[in-house]
């Protein structure tokens, strides 16, 4: 009797193991966050590069859009990128936040220093905990949202001429 309830056990264990093997075949595998955009971002916490203080909502939306760029020395797309956010910089309505990601401080200074700085305000994100909130999955990853913190555009790689000419179009056409 003890030997026949450990073999339905056993059965039983494997059907769910199987059965949730199944299951898990049948979803998509691929990671799409282009459904953020129109939504809200919420709370907002990022620790600042420089300074041992906190920035949220109320450091952003000072200049009715920001651009917010999730980057790192290391990335070889962050530099092809660089030079648009440099350009974008000039834009008097739009604020660029840059989050640091996974980054020796002095690097990014490094890079920052070599290349310009395009950041208005720059957080850093060392362990990468924080641009999950984002749904940032790889860098460059930058969003775009207007001052009621509606994401209007999440750009997946890094800017290009083309994002480039929309998000000027994004800001001159409010």
């Amino acid at each position: 009797m003890k030997i026949r309830l450990i073999k339905i056990f056993i059965c039983i264990v494997i059907l769910v193991i199987i059965g949730t093997f199944f299951l898990g075949l049948n979803k998509d595998s691929i990671y799409d966050t282009k459904g953020l955009e129109g939504s809200y971002i919420g709370n907002i916490k990022l620790d600042h590069f420089n300074k041992n203080e906190i920035i949220s909502k109320k450091n952003f939306a000072q200049k009715g859009f920001t651009l917010i760029n999730f980057w790192a020395s290391w990335c070889g797309p962050c530099k092809i990128e660089h030079p648009f956010l440099i350009k974008l910089n000039n834009e008097p309505s739009l604020q660029i936040i840059g989050v640091n990601f996974k980054d020796k401080k002095e690097n990014a200074l490094k890079f920052l220093n070599d290349n310009g700085n395009p950041y208005d305000l720059l957080a850093k994100d060392k362990f990468g905990k924080y641009s999950i909130n984002f749904g940032i999955y790889g860098i460059p990853e930058s969003i775009l949202i207007d001052e009621n913190f509606m994401i209007l555009k999440k750009f997946i790689g890094p800017i290009t001429e083309k994002d480039y000419i929309f998000i000027k179009k994004i800001i001159k056409d409010s």
